[in-house]
């Protein structure tokens, strides 16, 4: 009985050590026909064979020099930066010096990615128009090594010049489209005013401009209206009449007068003669001074040039209303004496206008700006 025991026992041990045999057989049959990397899986996460497998694994990446740089461009506001100019400069040593590896656009997404790279020291410069440039600080990248880079966020550049090229011609169609809003008691206009005293000379359009839009204006038609019936219910110049007929005919002479009066002072001439037709408020000095400055207005003016001259434009103007009112004009309303007497009338008229614009006008005037007050007192050393 023991004996056929110690058989079996024997027979078994016999058994076991075949079967590992086997098993070293076809392990070491193994990297014949499997990578390292596969015998590492295969093997347990602690065993000699895993961590032998690993650092192969790792010395095959440093060899092979797959080293990369990535990294995504953004602005200042998270935004992507498409097409930005990013550059990789390889730094040199003290015998090599520096040199540019190469130069690509970010992707539609930001990113960029520099594959292929050798272990070394780089350093990263990216540029897109409008927005300030960035230079990275040194890259050591080892071997092999993947580096991803933290989100570059590009602020907008502090030095981005924009220049404005405006025309004297467009600051005196502002300057105009400001007068047109001064009126006296908001009602009355105030368009010939002006209380900017640096204003830009007039061009051609804007004097026409300005004539037709003050002689076209409601109130202008108002005043006429209520000045023809003044002059009916006293009978001046009877022989227009009375009636609807005499009305309407001193109401069209009065206005002939005053359109007349305006296109060739206003517009005409001060284009013929390059003058300026406003009236230019000084608002400083003694009441003294802004008198005599307001009623030699009147026969002095401010040409194109900026210069003070004799006012051509509303003395001819005048005369030439007055001429051509004796076309219309009925019986003593006319005449060369008649003509005379309107236009120095006309000019005495237009000197009382301007003591009112220097000294009433701006109080009771609506939409005059502020910072508009005349001429500016310059102080003496």
């Amino acid at each position: 009985m023991l004996a056929r025991m110690s058989s079996d026992f024997r027979r078994v041990i016999s058994g076991f050590l075949r079967l590992r045999g086997c098993v070293f057989f076809c392990l070491s049959l193994l990297p014949l026909t499997m990578g390292a990397q596969q015998i590492s899986r295969l093997s347990l996460p602690d065993s000699p064979g895993y961590v032998l497998a690993q650092a192969s694994a790792q010395q095959a990446a440093v060899a092979a020099g797959t080293g990369n740089i990535s990294g995504t461009v953004l602005d200042i506001n998270e935004g992507l930066v498409l097409g930005a100019k990013v550059t990789l400069v390889e730094l040199g040593t003290v015998d090599a010096p520096p040199r540019q590896r190469t130069v690509l656009d970010s992707d539609a997404e930001g990113n960029f990615l520099f594959p292929d790279l050798s272990g070394g020291r780089y350093q990263i410069t990216i540029t897109s128009p409008g927005l300030e440039t960035f230079i990275s600080p040194e890259i050591n990248l080892k071997p092999g090594e993947h580096r991803e880079l933290p989100r570059i966020a590009l602020p907008v550049t502090a030095n981005i010049s924009v220049q404005v090229t405006v025309t004297q011609a467009q600051i005196a169609q502002e300057e105009v489209q400001m007068l047109e809003k001064q009126r006296i008691l908001g009602v009355i206009p105030n368009f010939y005013t002006s209380y900017l005293w640096d204003a830009a000379p007039l061009p051609t359009r804007q004097k026409f401009t300005l004539a037709l839009h003050s002689i076209l204006d409601p109130a202008i038609f108002a005043v006429t209206a209520i000045a023809a019936g003044a002059e009916q219910a006293t009978d001046t110049f009877p022989e227009y009449g009375q009636g609807f007929k005499g009305y309407a005919s001193r109401y069209g002479a009065d206005y002939g007068d005053e359109f007349n009066n305006r296109m060739f002072s206003s517009a005409i001439y001060p284009t013929i003669f390059h003058q300026d037709p406003r009236y230019f408020y000084r608002g400083t000095g003694s009441k003294r001074q802004r008198f005599l400055y307001a009623i030699s207005r009147a026969v002095i003016t401010r040409g194109d040039n900026g210069k003070d001259q004799p006012n051509y434009s509303r003395i001819l103007g005048s005369l030439t209303a007055g001429a051509i009112s004796n076309t219309y004009h009925e019986g003593r309303d006319r005449g060369s004496t008649l003509v005379l007497r309107n236009g120095i009338i006309a000019i005495a008229g237009h000197a009382a206008d301007n003591l009112l614009r220097e000294f009433f006008f701006k109080a009771i005037s609506t939409d005059v700006p502020q910072n508009q007050r005349g001429k500016p007192v310059v102080s003496k050393p």
